[in-house]
């Protein structure tokens, strides 16, 4: 999204240049009036920007006061500007410690020129993106693990029955779940929804409801 006032203070020819850069890179321009000069949305996550492309030493205060209202409004948020000269280099930088911006809150970052800081911009989005579809995967990958040590403990536990085999652990668990359940299903139950014979289904039942059996020393 683009800050539809920040587009009419830019040249034409600059507006198509951001245009066709995000189309390239399979991005949708929309035209809004957004309080930052953009918003990236990459994966659910929003990035925020302030594009100055035109650094004004006499136009300092104005720039600083709107990014310290901004940062208060956005996890992620940016400042680019674009500094080609050493005149207007030296006044950033001057004008930065002068203002006393907290390191990294938001993080500035200046370019030679417009066309580098729409770059970064694009750049600094994507890996906001990467970040965060990463972040989800490796959640996936934890959830999966904690699935599999789940499944492992089920079966150490169940196959502890004396009798009882991976194979009938296994259509315990796809039948009935969990070991609680188990443990309260009756043995027609049992029988009914597994192919357990009824011999084992009575050991799977005097193991979590008869303690002379389950507190007894078990040989497999």
């Amino acid at each position: 999204m683009m800050n539809t006032a920040w587009k009419d203070e830019q040249p034409p020819s600059f507006i198509h240049f951001i245009s066709s850069f995000l189309s390239e890179n399979s991005y949708r321009l929309n035209f809004l009036p957004i309080a930052p000069d953009f918003i990236f949305n990459n994966g659910g996550l929003s990035v925020a920007f302030v594009f100055v492309t035109s650094w004004d030493p006499n136009d300092v205060s104005s720039v600083f006061s709107r990014v310290g209202k901004l940062k208060k409004q956005f996890g992620h948020f940016y400042v680019i500007v674009s500094v080609p000269t050493r005149e207007q280099n030296d006044s950033f930088y001057r004008s930065y410690f002068k203002y006393a911006v907290e390191l990294g809150s938001p993080t500035f970052v200046s370019v030679r020129d417009p066309e580098m800081g729409f770059e970064k911009i694009l750049k600094i989005a994507h890996a906001h993106g990467v970040c965060k579809r990463e972040g989800a995967i490796n959640k996936l990958k934890i959830e999966r693990a904690r699935q599999v040590q789940g499944i492992d403990m089920f079966l150490r536990v169940v196959t502890s029955i004396p009798g009882i085999n991976n194979h009938d652990a296994n259509a315990l668990i796809q039948t009935i779940g969990s070991i609680e359940s188990i443990s309260k299903a009756s043995k027609a139950f049992l029988l009914e929804n597994t192919d357990l014979s009824a011999d084992k289904a009575e050991r799977v039942l005097r193991f979590f409801r008869d303690p002379q059996f389950y507190l007894s020393p078990k040989f497999n």
